[in-house]
């Protein structure tokens, strides 16, 4: 029997300005236990440090036009406080605040989006059970 995959290995995102998303991603994702499992000049790979994927790369864009724009990432919180504290780091290390953490009934889970630097929705959500 083969074990399970998870869906997507990884996803690319772009910075033109790869400092400013480094901070904001780092400081975003910590409360989520996610780390810099990799980083070297103008790259920080994003995991959790038990296991490599999937995972986040950010790169820094070779042009301010070939970044990532209009992206939308969802990441998993193990909890309504960790979503919490995502957007309380999130918005503190630069993001812009696009729905502050509350229920969304019609996804049954608790969520918050932010903006990154360069606009792309970043949200943190915890599934609530029925």
């Amino acid at each position: 029997m083969e074990a399970s995959m998870s869906f997507v290995h990884h996803l690319g995102v772009f910075a033109s300005d790869f400092e400013a998303s480094e901070r904001f991603y780092t400081a975003a994702l910590e409360p989520l236990g996610i780390t810099t499992g990799y980083r070297t000049d103008g790259v920080a790979e994003y995991w959790h440090p038990k296991r490599d994927t999937p995972s986040l790369s950010l790169e820094r864009a070779e042009k301010a036009t070939a970044s990532t724009r209009g992206m939308h990432i969802a990441f998993t919180a193990g909890s309504r406080d960790a979503v919490d504290a995502f957007h309380a780091a999130a918005v503190a290390a630069g993001g812009t605040s696009r729905h502050a953490p509350r229920s969304w009934s019609e996804y049954r889970a608790y969520c918050s989006f932010v903006s990154d630097p360069d606009g792309n929705n970043i949200e943190a959500v915890h599934k609530e059970i029925p």
